[in-house]
C-alpha cells in the first residue's frame, strides 16, 4: 500500500515537532499500526481523520506513551519530539505526559472544586509559587476565567459539558506543556460548546503544538493546518489541510472525504 507523504511545505521551518518513523504497534499478536512515518510541525493544528477503527486514537496515544498503560501493547519504530527520543531507555513516561498533555473525548474533571482541578498538577509537582496566578492564567488561556472566576471553590462537576472540557484543557495547561493531544474533544458537546473549543484551538496553536483526532471532516477543515488520513492502521497521506480537502493525492482519501465510504 503506497503512502503519499506530505509535500515539502510540511517539512519547512515549523517541522521541529514530532518525527515518527516506521512505527508499528501491536496489541498482543494483533498489529494495530503499520509502518507509520510522518512529521508533525510545531505550533500548528494537525488533524488526524479516518473511519472508526483505523488507528487514529491508538496513534495519538503513541505520542505521549499512553499505550504503555495498555496490557500487551508494544511498539517498534521511532517517535521523537524536538529531537528527543520518547522511547529511549530511561525516558520517564510521566515526565513525557506532563510535556505532552492529553484531552479526552469525554470531559473528565476530578470530583474537586474548579480551583483544585487546575491547581492539582502544579501542586503534586511541588510548585512553591502562587497557585492563584497559575489557576487564573490557565483558566484565561482556556477561555473559561470570566465564566467561573466568582465560583472557583464550587464543584467542577456542576459545570456544563463544554465548560468541563475547557476546564480539562486549563488543567492540562497548568503544568506548562509543550503539546496538547486532543482525542475527539468535542464529540460529546453541543454546537455552541464545540464552537468555543474550536476557537480555543485556533488561539492556543500560537503557543502549543496541537494534534487533533476527529471524526468530523468539517471540524478538521475549519481548525487544522495539516491533515493526515489513516485507513486500516496505515497512514495514507498527509498534507496541508486545504490540499487534502481540495486535491488529495490518493483516491482513497478523496473517496473518504466525499463520503463514498467510512
Amino acid at each position: 500500500m503506497a503512502v503519499v507523504m506530505a509535500n515539502p511545505a510540511v517539512q519547512g521551518s515549523r517541522a521541529g515537532g514530532f518525527v515518527v518513523r516506521n512505527l508499528d504497534l501491536f496489541y498482543g499478536a494483533h498489529q494495530a499500526l503499520h509502518q507509520i512515518s510522518m512529521t508533525i510541525p510545531e505550533r500548528a493544528v494537525t488533524a488526524i481523520i479516518g473511519p472508526s477503527g483505523c488507528g487514529k486514537s491508538t496513534f495519538l496515544r503513541c505520542l505521549n506513551r499512553m499505550n504503555d498503560l495498555v496490557p500487551d501493547a508494544r511498539i517498534q519504530g521511532h517517535v521523537s519530539f524536538r529531537g528527543e527520543d520518547l522511547y529511549a531507555p530511561g525516558a520517564d513516561p510521566m515526565a513525557i505526559r506532563y510535556r505532552i498533555g492529553m484531552i479526552f473525548q469525554k470531559p473528565n474533571p476530578f470530583p474537586k472544586s474548579i480551583y483544585e482541578n487546575v491547581a492539582f498538577g502544579p501542586r503534586i509537582n511541588g510548585y512553591d509559587g502562587d497557585l492563584d496566578d497559575i489557576v487564573e492564567a490557565s483558566l484565561r488561556r482556556a477561555a473559561l476565567w470570566d465564566e467561573v472566576k466568582d465560583r472557583l471553590r464550587k464543584p467542577a462537576l456542576a459545570l456544563s459539558g463544554g465548560q468541563q472540557q475547557r476546564l480539562c484543557i486549563a488543567r492540562a495547561l497548568a503544568v506548562n506543556p509543550e503539546v496538547l493531544l486532543m482525542d475527539e474533544p468535542t464529540s460529546a458537546l453541543d454546537p455552541i460548546a464545540t464552537g468555543k473549543i474550536e476557537e480555543l484551538m485556533t488561539s492556543l496553536k500560537q503557543e502549543y503544538t496541537i494534534v487533533l483526532v476527529t471524526h468530523s471532516m468539517q471540524q478538521a477543515a475549519r481548525v487544522s493546518d495539516y491533515t493526515a488520513f489513516f485507513l486500516d492502521g496505515r497512514l495514507v497521506e498527509m498534507d496541508r489541510t486545504e490540499r487534502i480537502f481540495s486535491a488529495p493525492s490518493d483516491r482513497r482519501t478523496e473517496d473518504y472525504i466525499t463520503g463514498r465510504f467510512g
